[in-house]
């Protein structure tokens, strides 16, 4: 995992805040909320490949074991 998948993370975090915001005091909430749900989409998007990676790291670990 690098530094940048962090930075990007960050960024689309406050992004989505503020977003979020601007739309909920205008009135639209539905609008926050499918906008907050395509940040988490993205986020897991990026960070699902590192958890596979993860879990194969850990199974490899095991099986060498036994």
């Amino acid at each position: 995992m690098t530094i940048n998948l962090i930075f990007k993370i960050a960024a689309v975090g406050i992004l989505v805040s503020v977003l979020g915001q601007v739309l909920k005091h205008s009135g639209r909430e539905e609008q926050a909320f499918l906008v907050s749900l395509a940040g988490l989409i993205l986020v897991l998007l990026w960070v699902v490949p590192y958890i596979q990676e993860l879990f194969e790291t850990i199974e490899s670990l095991f099986q060498v074991g036994m």
